[in-house]
């Protein structure tokens, strides 16, 4: 699978766009989520594989709820 199109990768498009769109800083993000802003800069990059919980406390913060599909 190429890196570029991964579930990953994706993700991690979506959460900071939202998180741009609502004026959000990583560091506002990461204290709102009761996590450090290098986990928000790192889940961004695509360079950490989170746990779903994770996500789900991130999507949270942001107002939104994770939705899994199996294609």
């Amino acid at each position: 699978m190429n890196e570029i199109n991964s579930p990953r990768q994706e993700v991690a498009r979506q959460i900071k766009q939202v998180r741009k769109e609502q004026g959000m800083t990583q560091e506002s993000l990461a204290e709102l989520v009761g996590t450090k802003k290098s986990n928000i800069s790192r889940l961004e990059s695509g360079r950490y594989n989170p746990s779903l919980d994770f996500l789900a406390r991130v999507a949270g913060g942001l107002g939104k709820k994770i939705q899994v599909k199996v294609k």
